[in-house]
């Protein structure tokens, strides 16, 4: 059976103080929001007239479409890994 014991991390991300709850480890989560605090303020560095509400779509666009580039090159690289293997 999985371990579902519940991680909670209390953090502040772009000025703003949040709790964040996961099973994942506290550490997972601090680097979580500390990704997310980074990435706010890269994008507010570039677009000081951004209100927080909007900086946060913008900064899950961002996130989003890493997200699926890496999912597109992680589908390229199995099927290349299945190419090589059916030439073994």
């Amino acid at each position: 059976m999985a371990d579902n014991t519940r991680n909670k991390l209390t953090t502040t991300i772009y000025g703003r103080e949040y709790t964040i709850v996961g099973v994942e480890s506290t550490e997972h989560l601090r680097l979580v929001a500390r990704l997310v605090d980074e990435k706010m303020h890269e994008i507010g560095t570039q677009n000081r007239s951004l209100d927080s509400g909007r900086l946060a779509v913008l900064t899950a666009v961002n996130a989003t479409h890493d997200y699926l580039k890496l999912e597109e090159k992680y589908q390229e690289l199995e099927k290349e890994l299945a190419r090589i293997k059916g030439r073994e």
